[in-house]
C-alpha cells in the first residue's frame, strides 16, 4: 500500500472540507438569526440554541423548515436597512450625477430621444 495521496484523494478531501465550511456557515447564520429575531423571547432563543448545538443536523433542518421564511424576511429587512443607511450617507450631488449619467446612457442607446432626454434632465436638475 502506498502512502501517497493521488489526485482523486486530494479532490475528495477538498470536497469534504468545502462541505464542512458550508455547514459551519449555515450554523453561524442560523445562530445569528436566532439572536437577531425580536419576536423570540430569551427562553425560546436559549432552547433553539441548545437544540442547534446538541443535535445540529436535526436542529438546523427543523429550524429552516419552521422558521426559514421569517429568516429570509429578517435578512431582507436588514439588507434594506443597510441600503437606506448607505443612500442617506451619499451626497445629493453624487445622486444627481449618477441619474444624469444614466439618462445619457439611455439617450446614447436610443431608448430616449433628445427631447425626452432634455425633459428628464431638466426634471433631475430641478
Amino acid at each position: 500500500m502506498s502512502d501517497d495521496f493521488g489526485f482523486w484523494d486530494v479532490m475528495v478531501s477538498i470536497f469534504w472540507f468545502t462541505i464542512l465550511l458550508a455547514w459551519i456557515s449555515l450554523l453561524v447564520h442560523i445562530l445569528a438569526d436566532i439572536f437577531r429575531d425580536d419576536s423570540l423571547s430569551g427562553g425560546k432563543k436559549a432552547l433553539w440554541t441548545i437544540f442547534i448545538v446538541l443535535i445540529p443536523w436535526l436542529g438546523a433542518l427543523v429550524y429552516i423548515i419552521s422558521r426559514g421564511d421569517s429568516m429570509n424576511q429578517r435578512n431582507r429587512d436588514a439588507a434594506m436597512a443597510r441600503m437606506a443607511i448607505y443612500d442617506s450617507q451619499r451626497s445629493p450631488s453624487t445622486q444627481v450625477s449618477e441619474e444624469l449619467r444614466g439618462l445619457a446612457e439611455l439617450r446614447d442607446s436610443g431608448v430616449l430621444s433628445p427631447a425626452e432626454y432634455d425633459q428628464a434632465k431638466a426634471k433631475v436638475l430641478s
